[in-house]
């Protein structure tokens, strides 16, 4: 798609926001049919998930949290919204760059789900490195405050904080000492400028891959079904790491020279300007 083609669907000052806060909230991203589709790729996604699915929750928390990575090839809707939605525009205004896809995430809670997601950044999970993304998360259900995304404005610009295992707290990643460690949130709420929103279907947040954010658990009867779509922009190069990745590309090394643009098949170009 030439820059021709491309519409400016966003506001300066959503582009703005992004850039200052690391985060914006875009209402009615999705059209109905849009959210239908999205809908329908989560619940073939669940009945016949991909080999990177995970359980994020205990066994003995009383709801579920479940996820799955890099399905747009097998399932069609993914595929479809990740090609043909207003999603990747919205990236392009955002990033102002060209658009290249990186990775589909399913993530479902179900109702009662206890586990919390816990305060971190996306990008020192990741085998890219760069500054120029975005991520997109967006419901299928409504999602009510005490159950949304939190996020802290202007923690993209504190660099990388030592990622932990989100169950059991463990620094698999960096040796312990090694980087910052992660603020102690939720303690000191009132000390950090934190952004959330309520959300209902069609709506999206996009996030920069190093904001941190969080959020809590599924409390009462409604099911949180959501899909993210991740984003690379025109600085974003190939960075194998010596740790398992989340999602993990297997044998990448022999195809993208590290530090190279991430041109493979696995990363479609969505966008360009």
């Amino acid at each position: 798609m030439s820059s021709s083609d491309i519409g400016r669907i966003l506001t300066s000052d959503q582009i703005a926001d992004f850039h200052r806060d690391g985060v914006v909230v875009v209402r009615g991203l999705f059209s109905t049919e849009e959210v239908t589709t999205i809908e329908r790729g989560i619940e073939l996604n669940l009945a016949n998930p991909s080999g990177r699915f995970k359980v994020a929750s205990k066994p003995d928390d009383p709801g579920r949290f479940v996820e799955d990575f890099c399905n747009w090839q097998r399932i069609a809707e993914y595929e479809d919204v990740m090609i043909n939605s207003r999603a990747a525009d919205a990236a392009a205004d955002l990033m102002g760059s060209s658009v290249r896809f990186y990775h589909d995430h399913m993530l479902v809670k179900e109702p009662g789900t206890a586990q919390e997601t816990p305060w971190h950044q996306d990008q020192p999970y990741y085998n890219v490195d760069g500054f120029n993304n975005c991520s997109l998360w967006a419901p299928v259900d409504p999602v009510k405050a005490e159950s949304t995304l939190e996020f802290i404005a202007g923690s993209h610009t504190w660099g990388w904080l030592m990622p932990r295992t989100f169950m059991d707290n463990e620094a698999k990643w960096f040796p312990e000492g090694s980087l910052t460690e992660m603020p102690a949130i939720e303690s000191d709420r009132e000390n950090f400028d934190i952004r959330s929103w309520s959300l209902n279907p069609g709506d999206g947040v996009f996030f920069h891959m190093l904001t941190l954010h969080h959020s809590y658990g599924v409390p009462g009867t409604q099911r949180r079904r959501a899909f993210s779509l991740r984003f690379l922009g025109d600085d974003m190069v190939h960075a194998p790491r010596t740790w398992v990745t989340s999602p993990q590309f297997d044998d990448l090394e022999g195809e993208i020279p590290v530090g190279a643009p991430m041109d493979h098949p696995l990363f479609p170009m969505l966008r360009t300007i």
